[in-house]
């Protein structure tokens, strides 16, 4: 059985690293020109992309780049020159959305792979089998699809590859064709802008036709958050979905959200996908690690179940991302050196999370301890000094300079604390 791949969000060039380090066989960015998240967008000019693109092709591993917003006609010549500039760094693909950014890429770059969008909406294999025989060689398929269904697309199209979110933000409307943040705001959403307006409080009325009279509709007494999706968690149904046989990928949503999530999705996913081929999968132990990350509540989305079916995907309460963890620290790159992005104290113990196949070496000195409790490891620290030799009382987030550690660790090991 061909192991499927696992592939994470990269936001900019540290998430990415962060990424791979945790376990991803692949990444998913981009520049912001006709991206659909222009604000990671910004994150990458094209000589650093090109930088991202070389630095995950030293790893070995793949990154896939995204083109997959709705040109207008005075961008279409940009949008080549945009093609032809990302063709010459090579890609491992193009994410595309439109037939006619398809053809356009198959004729400015016909040696690059071309992944669809879910925003093509790809629900059947009459539409999968259109776009294939266009040059796509992957589907990237509709939230709204069914495994029974994506089983039907790849009996048809043996040859295609069906790539499925796993994790990550819902949106209120279908796959992302939503037009909320355009008539609220001017902010485009199939063009990368979107504000998530459907997570926003709101008040509605009923009216009497008759003499005008409004009623207000209270939820409490914030309104409701009627719009509001709980987050797509499918870690419990790994197993089914590699059982299928027919997913070539798992992808992870997030490109906006923080190295926290990216480490830790990425590292619980990696679990999940060789814990399922090593016979060993155990589902709690992923969801439970998952619940460390900023949510809005879990749902399993559509994937085992049709939506009409469903009543439990809307979170009606709050739109504020939840977690049972707070990081206070990511290790830089020399492994000597920790960025505060939290709290920390002196004799506080602190637990870590390290990337993949990265041993911790215990360590004890006057700045600190670094050791292993309960299967965790775990850092305390007995001072506080900077780079620079300045003793600090405490250090909290959006300081400035890094804090030295009292051993050596791998880079990116990320420090949390319990909320």
């Amino acid at each position: 059985m061909k192991k499927a791949e696992l592939l994470s969000p990269a936001g900019n060039f540290e998430k990415l690293k962060i990424a791979l380090a945790y376990g991803a066989d692949a990444v998913y960015g981009g520049v912001s020109h006709f991206s659909l998240r222009i604000r990671s967008g910004k994150e990458f000019t094209y000589e650093s992309f090109k930088e991202a693109i070389d630095y995950t092709h030293e790893q070995n591993k793949k990154l896939y780049v995204t083109v997959n917003g709705f040109p207008f006609n005075n961008q279409l010549k940009l949008l080549g020159e945009h093609i032809e500039k990302i063709a010459d760094m090579n890609p491992d693909a193009i994410i595309v959305s439109t037939p006619g950014v398809i053809k356009l890429a198959k004729q400015i770059a016909p040696h690059i792979p071309l992944h669809l969008s879910t925003q093509a909406n790809v629900l059947n294999y009459l539409d999968a089998e259109v776009y294939h025989e266009m040059g796509v060689e992957r589907i990237i398929a509709a939230r709204e699809v069914s495994l029974k269904d994506l089983i039907g697309i790849k009996k048809h199209l043996p040859n295609l590859e069906i790539e499925i979110f796993v994790h990550g933000s819902m949106c209120f409307a279908y796959s992302g064709r939503c037009l909320i943040s355009s008539v609220q705001s001017g902010r485009v959403p199939n063009r990368g802008s979107c504000a998530n307006d459907c997570r926003f409080d709101y008040t509605l009325y009923a009216e009497n036709p008759d003499d005008g009279t409004l009623f207000k509709i209270e939820q409490d007494e914030g309104g409701t958050h009627i719009m509001n999706a709980k987050d797509m968690n499918m870690s419990s149904h790994v197993d089914a979905i590699l059982e299928s046989g027919v997913i070539d990928s798992l992808k992870i949503e997030g490109r906006t959200k923080s190295a926290y999530y990216a480490a830790v999705t990425a590292r619980t996913y990696r679990m999940a996908i060789d814990d399922f081929y090593d016979k060993k999968y155990d589902a709690k132990k992923y969801e439970e690690e998952l619940l460390t990350t900023k949510h809005r509540g879990f749902s399993d989305a559509y994937l085992v179940q049709r939506p009409h079916e469903r009543n439990d995907t809307q979170n009606l309460h709050t739109a504020i991302s939840e977690g049972t963890y707070e990081v206070s620290g990511l290790v830089l790159e020399d492994g000597n050196h920790f960025m505060c992005k939290y709290k920390t104290y002196p004799n506080i113990e602190i637990e870590m999370i390290v990337p993949e196949n990265q041993e911790v070496q215990e360590a004890e000195n006057e700045l600190g301890k670094i050791f292993i409790k309960e299967g965790k490891p775990t850092i305390v620290f007995y001072k506080i000094i900077t780079n620079t030799d300045k003793e600090l009382e405490s250090v909290h987030s959006g300081y400035t300079l890094p804090i030295k550690l009292p051993g050596i660790l791998p880079p990116y090991t990320i420090m949390r604390q319990k909320i």
